[in-house]
């Protein structure tokens, strides 16, 4: 019987010679595509060792390193589900994270490890380890100190339509909601991107992304694993060194703000990058600007593509072809897409409604919300992705805005309804409304507009203080304004609009 796990399609793809380098690090340090299977051999067999159930949830929350990419990879071989947090993630986040997926092991930062575990077991959770610090018994520590022959695994076999991770994405409404993604969904996307992207023998794939996302997790490392090719590994995204790199590699993926950022190198030159072959970037909207000054600047054009937590990818511009700043290209091949209007009617060509999507790729739903994942597909199966869109008459794909009032800043997802419901928590608020306005760097980023109770005294200062010690960083708003009152429509409803219009200004 073929075995369905994501890990061995990863693992067949690994090249013959297992002692050539499979990843590159900017410390210096080098792992075999040996290290890999073995590492992961060993990480499987010690998961497998502490008798977890079947389907068990193994949440990660540690800095970008090349074991924990090995981690991801154990546990999709043995069998268990990933679950990936934001490092980023505060105490509230992560104990609402923790009692909704109830996971069987946590693996933490030593930084973090104190109060991380202490959430952990207060929910039930059996094992809580950090990777690699010697003072609390780390997964690694404990992999090394198994059996001989521990750093062989057979992989353990899994359907097409087994969980094989959960990625949690920020409800409109509030709290976060868990997507459902298979070993089938994760593969089929993997192999219809290494072929629209053209993946050849001899790629080198520059990693700078986050690998709690789908963008550097599954996008970037699966692309890699599924043509054997060698990646240059940096564990934080550092503008002159990635310019250092080029000339070694052949594909780079980044969000905007990665190439806002390397644009500002001045090494950044048409002879830095004439080895490169392809520059993708996604997450987040690329600004024009971007787009041609790219162009200008190194004569390569970049490849613009759309996806979600949800879908993983969905549409990209072509490799061979024209790419069309300010677009997303098609959908990708196995994916169906269209543009309705609410009433669920199709629209005509150049339209604006909402997206829908359906494919191998589509995940199986949110975790244990089996009334919302209803409410998010049609009667005929299409997932209503929540993002405003329209097709031209050649079929490119322009993603216009997001419904619900989306912020994405830096690539990252950020839900105002989230931000407001901390805010109004706070003594002396009254009401509140986040807004997205436009920043150069970031692409947009949270405006705080907060309404006091009569006589309470707010500090706008202080409500951003509050919000630090609670959310991630990339959540926080960047200014905030105390006001009499909000605008709003005759049905009493905020005219986010009108508050985007007035601040749009504030970061030109």
């Amino acid at each position: 019987m073929k075995n369905n796990n994501l890990f061995a399609a990863l693992r067949a793809a690994f090249p013959k010679d297992l002692d050539a380098v499979a990843v590159e690090t900017d410390t210096g340090l080098n792992y075999s595509w040996r290290d890999l299977e073995r590492s992961t051999a060993m990480l499987a067999n010690l998961l497998q060792s502490l008798d977890l159930p079947p389907g068990a949830r193994i949440a990660v929350q540690v800095e970008k390193s090349v074991e924990a990419m090995m981690l991801y990879l154990a546990t999709l071989r043995a069998g268990y589900v990933f679950l990936p947090l934001n490092t980023a993630y505060q105490s509230a986040e992560i104990e609402y994270f923790i009692a909704n997926a109830e996971p069987s092991v946590v693996v933490c930062s030593k930084k973090n490890f104190g109060w991380v575990s202490k959430i952990a077991f207060k929910a039930g959770t059996q094992n809580v380890f950090t990777l690699d610090d010697d003072r609390t018994g780390s997964l690694l520590e404990r992999a090394a100190a198994l059996p001989e022959g521990s750093d062989r695994h057979e992989v353990v076999q899994r359907g097409a339509d087994d969980l094989a991770a959960i990625l949690y994405t920020s409800g409109t409404t509030g709290r976060s909601k868990g997507a459902m993604l298979s070993h089938g969904n994760m593969l089929s996307n993997a192999l219809v991107l290494k072929d629209y992207w053209a993946w050849e023998p001899g790629d080198v794939l520059i990693h700078a992304l986050p690998i709690f996302h789908v963008h550097g997790l599954f996008v970037a490392i699966h692309g890699a694993l599924i043509n054997g090719s060698k990646m240059i590994w940096l564990a934080k995204f550092d503008p002159r060194l990635v310019v250092q790199k080029l000339p070694e590699a052949t594909v780079f993926m980044g969000v905007p703000t990665l190439y806002v950022r390397l644009l500002a190198e001045p090494g950044l030159t048409r002879e830095a990058c004439r080895h490169m072959r392809l520059f993708i970037a996604g997450s987040a909207p690329l600004l024009i600007e971007t787009f041609t000054e790219w162009q200008e600047r190194t004569g390569h054009t970049i490849l613009e593509r759309y996806g979600m937590s949800e879908t993983a990818m969905l549409t990209s511009n072509p490799y061979k072809g024209e790419r069309r700043g300010g677009t997303v290209g098609f959908a990708l091949p196995g994916v169906s897409l269209r543009v309705q209007d609410d009433a669920g009617q199709p629209l005509p060509t150049g339209e604006i409604g909402g997206i829908q999507v359906k494919g191998p790729n589509v995940f199986k739903g949110y975790w244990r919300m089996p009334e919302k994942t209803k409410e998010e597909f049609t009667a005929d199966g299409y997932f209503k992705t929540g993002d405003v869109g329209k097709i031209d008459e050649r079929g490119y794909i322009t993603i216009v805005g997001r419904s619900k009032d989306l912020i994405i800043s830096g690539g990252y997802n950020v839900y105002p309804a989230e931000i407001e419901g901390y805010i109004n928590d706070m003594s002396g608020v009254a009401e509140s409304a986040v807004i997205g306005v436009p920043h150069p760097d970031f692409g947009e980023v949270g405006v705080a507009i907060v309404i006091a109770k009569p006589g309470a005294k707010l500090d706008a200062e202080q409500i951003i203080a509050r919000l630090k010690a609670q959310l991630a960083n990339f959540k926080i708003p960047k200014r905030c304004f105390i006001v009499g009152e909000l605008p709003r429509n005759t049905m009493g409803k905020v005219q986010k609009n009108v508050l985007r219009e007035q601040h749009k200004a504030l970061f030109a």
